[in-house]
């Protein structure tokens, strides 16, 4: 086995092994490929035990909306409780799944960084494409910014204000701000507030 193919066999083995104990992990960006594995994850998880939590850790700067969206929507459609963990850096979209966690169940390591910040797309084509592209790059932050006021409890006016440029937390001012519920220093911290699991309300 060379060795390219011996750290995709390790990966493989490593992330598996996180899954059995409903442990799924966002360690990129957040593009298609990745967003459909994580979504098909959670609903095996989901398919497994639709009551247990399932715990999300992110490290990740960010990236594809819609791939981040259809995360989120699946955390959303299953019945069970996704907890969310923040390592290293949440940002963007990393921030955004990370606060859309199960209430109560939204957890940062002490070094985490979170960074919040307004969608951004490019935008080319004709003038009647840029047109449109304006009109939905506008209903995205709409929504974006909207979910954010509602995970974090704070209005949609100042998340706009905040989010007009980079925002960065520490994990204490994330906690303060309502993005996370609770810093943690270890996985019992978490575990013993996630667990024993209970359904959506």
């Amino acid at each position: 086995m060379n060795g390219a193919a011996g750290m995709n066999f390790l990966d493989d083995n490593i992330y598996s092994r996180l899954l059995r104990e409903r442990i799924v992990f966002l360690g990129s960006e957040v593009r298609d490929q990745n967003a459909n594995a994580i979504c098909a994850q959670l609903l095996l998880l989901s398919a497994e035990d639709p009551e247990a939590d399932i715990f999300l850790h992110i490290n990740s700067p960010g990236g594809s909306v819609d791939a981040g969206m259809a995360i989120y929507d699946t955390m959303n459609y299953i019945p069970n409780d996704v907890a969310t963990v923040g390592m290293g850096l949440a940002a963007s979209m990393g921030q955004f799944l990370l606060c859309a966690g199960a209430k109560g169940k939204r957890y940062a390591l002490p070094h985490a960084r979170i960074m919040m910040h307004q969608p951004s797309s490019g935008m080319g084509g004709s003038a009647s494409d840029i047109k449109i592209q304006a009109q939905q790059s506008l209903h995205i932050k709409k929504v974006l910014l909207e979910l954010i006021a509602e995970h974090t409890g704070q209005s949609v006016e100042q998340v706009t204000e905040d989010a007009d440029r980079d925002r960065w937390f520490t994990a204490q001012e994330a906690l303060e701000y309502g993005l996370v519920d609770q810093v943690i220093k270890s996985a019992k911290e978490a575990s013993d507030e996630g667990r024993p699991a209970h359904k959506k309300d």
